[in-house]
């Protein structure tokens, strides 16, 4: 049988890879977005201010998303 402390540390694991995931889906098209402003055009920013809020919201973004794996990785941790 599984116990609750397992089910809390898979759950927190699974959370965190999600946190994870959405970092490096920002970060994607952050810099999908500068390589298409420097000229080889493969997806979205079309100007300077266009790239420099991109790379704020990816910030802001990934310190979120950090802190709520810090925050996901206490709670999920199996008490000795």
């Amino acid at each position: 049988m599984v116990g609750v402390s397992e089910v809390k540390v898979t759950i927190a694991t699974a959370i965190a890879a999600a946190f994870g995931f959405i970092i490096a889906l920002i970060w994607r098209d952050i810099i999908v977005g500068l390589f298409d402003l420097a000229g080889l055009k493969i997806n979205q920013i079309s100007d300077a201010t266009g790239a420099i809020t991109a790379i704020v919201a990816g910030v802001i973004i990934t310190v979120i998303c950090v802190f709520g794996i810090l925050y996901i990785s206490k709670w999920g941790r199996v008490k000795k």
